[in-house]
């Protein structure tokens, strides 16, 4: 079967080589409207028959393994992934895979999957991949984060006004001191310095990150550090993090809290843009760990009060989740557009991990099972008025 750089699937089959499935298989899917090897854009066409026990053994981790290897195929991913996840299919696993669920469990119970010795895992396996894949498919700002489209209809519009957005929420003024934990390839600390007239300190555990923000905000009043937010020092008049607590981990929650309020000044606002999870979890999604972003966890919104409990103030909560939807596929876009300029650093296999990271995580917030929040948090010594901005 041979394959087509830069475009989106493999040569499509006969119909005669797909495969049928077994009846328990084919009746769950048929909860979502999804057929195998049927004909509309979201159905799954599966070219080997290994692909279903791969899925009853190892569940999403066959599924999307199968999908890397070119075993099945869809035309719509981000349809087939809304509609498994909008039935809430990916939770109605049998018998057969509850000692591997236990498992990861007690993994996540016992060890600290984000302690400091794992801290720049996340950073060389992931954001180091290759900065010529990130300026590929991001803005001309890098932002690697949810984009706010309430007023823009294309991607770069729609990122520069998150950046404003989270500017403006942080009633930056000039002269001030910004704290940007995880400030990837510097677009926000460059956005901040240059239209707010603020000193930007940023913060990144990603090689290739601290060098690109480095250079991108050379001359103005920006310092960008490769460090984990545990070893932070100073004091700041507002702190930002965009992205960067799905890396922290419940168990730490505690640790990069404290360390934010250690370092705020008394009248300081601290703005935290996450991806949140509509359910409180104690696994992460084996596929996208191991191979997209190892050791991560998504928060949800009871763990993320409790943590914040007698620490800070929740002055607004903003969740604009469906924005992310529409982010990932402009994302898939332009990466899919520019790929033939990458193909001859990355191989067929990588392009298919990277359309099922896009387009499923399009399938999951167009599911509502993943939000996307912006809290500002003050110390409850300020005194003044915070005003919610959108």
């Amino acid at each position: 079967m041979q394959y087509n750089h830069g475009t989106s699937q493999m040569n499509s089959p006969n119909l005669a080589q797909y495969v049928e499935p077994p009846r328990a298989i084919r009746e769950l899917l048929a909860e979502a409207g999804i057929r195998i090897n049927g004909d509309a854009s979201w159905d799954m066409r599966v070219l080997d028959d290994t692909v279903y026990r791969r899925v009853l053994v190892h569940g999403s981790l066959g599924l999307g393994e199968a999908y890397m290897d070119g075993l099945w195929e869809a035309d719509r991913l981000d349809e087939f992934f809304h509609r498994l996840l909008r039935y809430d299919l990916n939770e109605k696993v049998g018998g057969w895979r509850r000692w591997r669920l236990i498992g990861a469990v007690l993994r996540h119970l016992l060890l600290n999957p984000q302690s400091p010795l794992r801290a720049f895992q996340v950073g060389e396996q992931h954001y180091d991949i290759g900065n010529d894949v990130f300026q590929a498919m991001l803005d001309p700002t890098m932002s690697y984060s949810c984009a706010y489209w309430a007023d823009a209809d294309n991607l770069a519009d729609a990122q520069r006004h998150k950046l404003e957005l989270i500017c403006r929420k942080l009633e930056l003024r000039p002269g001030e001191r910004l704290l940007d934990i995880g400030c990837g390839w510097g677009g926000l600390a460059h956005h901040a310095a240059t239209h707010h007239g603020v000193e930007v300190v940023g913060i990144t555990v990603s090689r290739q990150q601290f060098e690109f923000a480095r250079r991108r905000c050379a001359g103005l009043p920006v310092r960008i550090e490769f460090q984990d937010y545990r070893e932070i020092e100073g004091s700041f008049d507002k702190i930002v993090s965009v992205g960067m607590f799905e890396h922290v981990g419940p168990k730490n929650y505690p640790v990069y809290l404290e360390t934010v309020r250690r370092v705020l000044a008394d009248e300081g606002l601290f703005l935290l843009h996450t991806i949140g999870d509509y359910t409180t979890t104690r696994t992460t999604e084996p596929w996208i760990e191991k191979y997209i972003f190892p050791n991560g966890k998504l928060p949800s919104a009871r763990q993320l009060t409790e943590a914040l409990e007698r620490r800070f103030v929740i002055e607004d909560w903003h969740n604009f989740g469906p924005d992310y939807d529409r982010t990932l596929m402009a994302w898939w876009a332009n990466f899919d557009a520019n790929w033939p300029r990458l193909r001859n650093r990355y191989d067929p296999r990588f392009y298919r991990m990277w359309k099922y990271y896009l387009l499923s995580c399009a399938g999951f917030f167009r599911a509502r099972q993943g939000q996307l929040w912006q809290l500002v948090l003050s110390g409850r010594q300020r005194s003044a008025v915070y005003r919610s901005v959108r």
